[in-house]
């Protein structure tokens, strides 16, 4: 049998690089996507090796690449390659009012086409395996400030749901939608805490509650087409407006 391998898009920075580390801690070998961050998949790289696992960078633009010669590239290179991984995102926000095709165009092809083809040339690859699809707990609202992206996550997660029935019993597909976790590096710690306000159990997550979720996932084989929420039960607090919760003149 071959040591199983995994290909982690993104793998080399933010949560990527997370489940990298941890995958290779539970005895994968790694397949590094990665497309500017070169010098972070070489240091991930390197720490992997450490672990005694092999680990290989594969560089390839989204908005450009050959899809189907990555997978076969991994293939070749881990024969045991089983679990696909899509972390690779962008984000640029922006209403509808103000969305050009340029933008839906570079969002939905980094977040929706790349990982639905990657996903079909990976079931031609595999015998059996897995995919995880990383989304965004944004997907549980109607957020049109970030209109492009937050429409490709959506459908995202709509492709998890329909690979999941259309590949099985060969492959599981689930995903994960992350809160607040690891926000981007430009918001203030005002923000933050004003998001926490939100949250019911009152604290920011962590990069650990994501690799638990990845782990069950990973072990329940009786799981599939479900879009895991790791957020806090942020995307439930949804209440709504009604005569007991409102208050005369606020």
């Amino acid at each position: 049998m071959h040591q199983k391998a995994a290909l982690i898009t993104g793998g080399a920075t933010r949560l990527g690089r997370h489940f990298a580390e941890y995958l290779a801690d539970e005895g994968y070998d790694i397949a590094l996507h990665v497309n500017s961050s070169r010098q972070e998949a070489e240091e991930v790289a390197e720490l992997i090796c450490a672990k005694g696992r092999e680990c290989e960078i594969f560089y390839c633009n989204f908005l450009s690449g050959d899809l189907e010669a990555l997978i076969a590239s991994v293939k070749q290179r881990f024969p045991g390659f089983n679990l696909l991984l899509n972390s690779a995102s962008v984000y640029e926000p922006a209403p509808i009012g103000a969305t050009e095709l340029a933008l839906l165009e570079s969002q939905f092809r980094v977040n929706l086409f790349t990982p639905l083809l990657l996903t079909r040339y990976f079931s031609h690859a595999v015998q059996e395996g897995q995919v995880i699809n990383i989304i965004d707990n944004k997907i549980a609202y109607h957020q049109y400030p970030y209109a492009a992206y937050l429409l490709s996550k959506k459908s995202l997660a709509e492709l998890t749901r329909m690979a999941a029935l259309e590949f099985a019993p060969r492959l599981r597909v689930n995903g994960i939608a992350p809160g607040v976790v690891l926000p981007a590096a430009q918001r203030i710690s005002d923000y933050i805490e004003w998001r926490i306000e939100a949250i019911p159990v009152n604290h920011q997550g962590k990069p650990n509650h994501l690799v638990q979720a990845l782990h069950y996932l990973l072990e329940n084989t009786f799981v599939t087409g479900q879009i895991l929420f790791v957020d806090g039960g942020e995307s439930i607090n949804m209440e709504g407006r009604h005569s007991e919760n409102y208050s005369a003149g606020a």
